[in-house]
């Protein structure tokens, strides 16, 4: 008689979990969780590919009914054209509501002034939390990921902001046995992270088993890049390129999107998911760290953007 395996693998039980399983029933756990205890949850979308995995849980976890919650997007006015439209297509697709916080029309009356050097990625922070204010929303889904910075991976998935939207780390709570502690006085909130323990891999992982549509440029394409301090960036209204910068068209894709000013692209062939989880895994290059130019302001850039009420 053959004796059974001491630790079952994945594939030794039709009741076992993959990792992936694990991953996506923890997400959909938390989601759960947060519409039967907060009042006027929103899910944070901006058509990056994190918040794309979020809204194709939280489809999975309240259906066949719909998302029982509005999406949300700080528009920069600087982001990539291709994610915009996916954006409307998919909440339209879905029957979402969707709120759009423009960081252009807070400088067109003066509540937020351009930075010098044309990057709008940090003044996201006020148009989020004045359209926190004003639809009074409770908990704010955001597709963080403890893999990507050191400040993210210190986060708890339950997230408390104070009134003024800032994260104290001294007031984090414990999270044992998954089970969250959603309570905040008035005018406070929870900011929610469902992907927190997954990983750049897991998601692309993710994207692939799936088959999750994503905006173009998260594949290999030929696009019109320039170079500034390691990273190619796309020529745009924002203000590059400077003399002395040179446009060139070179096969690229995105591993992150965001503000085109800080958002770097990086040499790819890679067309399909499963061709960016191969990448992915052979890099030993982080996520952020190797694409988001406004995360090398210093060694503490992101918890000093996340205490002034940041994703």
């Amino acid at each position: 008689m053959t004796a059974a395996p001491a630790h079952p693998g994945p594939g030794d039980s039709p009741y076992a979990l993959t990792h992936l399983d694990a991953l996506e029933s923890e997400a959909v756990h938390i989601m759960r969780e947060v519409a039967g205890e907060f009042e006027r949850p929103v899910l944070l979308f901006s058509g990056g590919k994190d918040s794309v995995v979020m809204l194709h849980l939280a489809l999975k976890a309240f259906a066949p009914a719909p998302v029982p919650f509005p999406l949300l997007h700080v528009d920069t006015g600087h982001n990539f054209p291709e994610v915009l439209e996916y954006r409307d297509r998919v909440a339209a697709t879905h029957g979402l509501r969707l709120h759009v916080a423009s960081v252009q029309e807070f400088i067109d009356v003066g509540r937020l002034r351009e930075r010098p050097d044309g990057t709008r990625n940090p003044l996201q922070t006020v148009p989020l939390l004045d359209a926190v204010e004003r639809h009074r929303f409770d908990a704010v889904f955001g597709g963080g990921r403890r893999d990507e910075e050191k400040a993210r991976a210190k986060e708890r998935v339950f997230s408390l902001r104070d009134e003024f939207g800032g994260w104290d780390p001294r007031r984090q709570r414990p999270e044992l046995w998954q089970l969250y502690n959603g309570r905040h006085a008035p005018g406070e909130h929870v900011r929610v992270f469902p992907l927190s323990n997954f990983t750049e891999l897991d998601v692309w992982q993710y994207i692939a088993r799936e088959k999750i549509e994503l905006p173009s440029l998260y594949y290999a394409h030929e696009r019109a890049v320039f170079r500034r301090d390691g990273m190619w960036l796309a020529p745009g209204a924002w203000g590059g390129p400077r003399d002395g910068e040179p446009v060139e068209r070179r096969l690229v894709r995105y591993r992150t999107v965001g503000d085109m000013s800080c958002t770097g692209a990086v040499d790819s062939g890679a067309t399909t998911a499963e061709a960016v989880v191969a990448e992915i895994a052979a890099s030993d290059l982080t996520e952020r760290g190797a694409t988001r130019a406004d995360d090398r302001l210093s060694e503490a850039a992101m918890e000093d953007r996340k205490r002034e009420g940041y994703f």
